[in-house]
């Protein structure tokens, strides 16, 4: 029960990052004529604030999760303003659109990114401080990133059904649902001294070393996610399908993790992870060969990749805890150390969506175009380009984590 009242929480954190890193992007280029030049310098913009702040995130929920009162206040403002940004994102005001609309956009991203950050980073430590050894913490992650895929899957079927009314509604009802479900969980464990300084993480060579993998790999995944409308309507244009391809993906990550379990608990984080990045390159490189009508195809690109992605959900931000752990930083820096670590995820969309949009307009993509040379650039950007980024993952991975056992052990402990 307790696993189900900390984890309920991921279904509407990652309900609303759906609409905002991968709908958004087509939905504006679509409803609004944004060209996406500017659509992209404008989310790049978002998101690098969003990720400087981060870490002064993180550290202020280590102060946060010490004080039961001021935590819950805090988890419960920023989901106000979250839904708020939402619904003003999607619905903007009349007066405000036009040669208006990306300031109005760019004030909304702000304070959405803001704000589910802090619900992001808070709930994130406060797993972490739940303790355990390997398999426990990767468990905790799982009940998290579990729910979390039920809420894609959710919004996915939202989106294209009941329309953006709806999806705002359900998000706000999911809201507060999961936090009052935490609130029905004991509270983290107090820190054993003062939080630790925002900077304390870069001194820990696990870290380091395990962010270097995360950011990469993460890279790799961001890119599909930014392009994968487009893919859907002009190198598929199966537009019609794009709930099927979603429901697809995440269903299978979502029936993925107690496969993940099990790797985890036989052959370790590290090796099963690396068993999850082998597999996403060796089911989604047929993407870049696909065409009109190849739903079939597509729909199994869907389900090897979604499986793939049940390892990076699970194992990465539970090999985090076990840095912590070994660091003798448990109890006072897990909010420091999730700051940073959300801050890469945030500068991975971040690049995505500043260096792909962009480098597609370079390219010659013009949404909506049928040209062979059009599509051929969307499919080389979406498919071939993320596969290269992980096998650069995988190469960190072996390195660091793989080919030198006991190291991770050894440096986590200090």
């Amino acid at each position: 029960m307790s696993g189900l009242r900390y984890g309920a929480l991921g279904l509407p954190l990652a309900f609303v990052a759906l609409p905002l890193y991968v709908s958004l992007p087509a939905y504006y280029a679509q409803a609004f004529a944004v060209p996406l030049a500017q659509l992209g310098a404008l989310l790049l913009a978002a998101r690098l604030l969003d990720a400087v702040l981060d870490p002064w995130i993180g550290r202020a929920s280590d102060a946060w999760l010490s004080r039961r009162a001021g935590l819950l206040a805090a988890l419960t403002a920023a989901a106000a303003v979250m839904v708020l940004a939402f619904a003003g994102l999607f619905f903007p005001p009349q007066a405000w659109r036009g040669e208006r609309l990306l300031p109005w956009a760019g004030a909304m991203l702000v304070l959405g990114y803001t704000a589910y950050s802090v619900l992001t980073v808070t709930h994130q430590a406060w797993g972490a401080r739940l303790g355990g050894n390997a398999l426990a913490q990767t468990r905790v992650v799982a009940w998290r990133e579990g729910a979390a895929l039920l809420g894609v899957l959710l919004a996915s079927v939202l989106m294209s059904q009941a329309g953006w009314a709806v999806t705002t509604a359900v998000l706000a009802v999911s809201l507060a649902l999961g936090l009052v479900l935490l609130q029905g969980l004991p509270a983290p464990p107090a820190p054993m001294r003062e939080p630790a300084r925002w900077s304390l993480a870069w001194r820990t060579p696990a870290f380091r070393k395990l962010l270097a993998v995360y950011a990469v790999n993460g890279v790799a995944a961001a890119i599909p996610a930014t392009v994968l409308l487009f893919y859907v309507r002009d190198v598929l244009r199966t537009p019609q399908h794009e709930a099927a391809f979603l429901v697809t993906y995440f269903g299978a990550a979502a029936a993925s993790m107690p496969l993940w379990l099990r790797a985890v608990g036989r052959w370790g984080q590290a090796r099963a992870w690396l068993l999850g990045m082998g597999l996403a390159v060796a089911g989604f490189v047929w993407a870049g060969a696909l065409g009109e009508g190849d739903v079939l195809p597509f729909l199994w690109v869907c389900a090897a990749s979604g499986v793939a992605v049940g390892a990076d959900l699970a194992i990465p931000a539970a090999m985090l805890a076990r840095v912590v752990q070994g660091a003798g930083l448990a109890g006072r820096a897990e909010g420091a150390f999730f700051g940073w670590w959300n801050g890469v995820s945030k500068l991975n969309l971040a690049l995505a969506a500043g260096l792909a949009l962009p480098l597609l307009q370079v390219l010659g993509y013009r949404e909506g175009a049928r040209d062979e040379d059009s599509v051929r650039a969307l499919a080389q950007v979406y498919a071939w380009l993320p596969c290269l980024l992980k096998l650069g993952a995988m190469a960190l991975l072996w390195k660091f984590f793989v080919a030198t056992p006991g190291r991770f052990a050894l440096e986590s402990r200090r």
